[in-house]
């Protein structure tokens, strides 16, 4: 057996550092942990923590290629973030001016909402207790 705890991080490469570091910080709550700036790829890196633990890490290079949304590619979809209550955070998101999808998915135990990223990447809320997601 392998032996795998967990997921220990998520690299995500960027189009525009500033931009998706303020998304993940300023409007998602992560924590900017480290940063560094790497001369020899003009390149950032940026380590971000969510609730104290290491969980992505950005990156930027200099023209990387766009990946397409539509038809659907190979490679990370999205990125789905677990919430309390998800009309307090629509009601965050909608605050921020971040651009949702109209289709909530509702089940007996889950409730879920799609929202862009500036960059165009979507991510989802997800919030699995009937109790508290609405």
């Amino acid at each position: 057996m392998l032996g795998l705890k967990q997921v220990h991080h998520i690299a995500i490469i960027v189009t525009d550092y500033a931009a998706s570091k303020a998304f993940y910080c300023d409007i998602l709550g992560f924590e900017l942990i480290s940063e560094v700036w790497r001369e020899e790829r003009d390149s950032w890196k940026g380590d971000l923590a969510l609730n104290g633990q290491y969980v992505i890490e950005l990156f930027s290079f200099p023209f990387p290629p766009a990946r397409p949304s539509r038809p659907e590619a190979c490679g990370l979809r999205h990125l789905a973030f677990s919430v309390e209550n998800v009309e307090n955070a629509v009601a965050h998101l909608e605050k921020h001016q971040v651009k949702l999808r109209t289709d909530t998915r509702r089940s007996l135990y889950r409730e879920a909402l799609y929202f862009f990223q500036r960059s165009g990447r979507f991510c989802r809320l997800s919030c699995m207790s009937s109790k508290t997601c609405h």
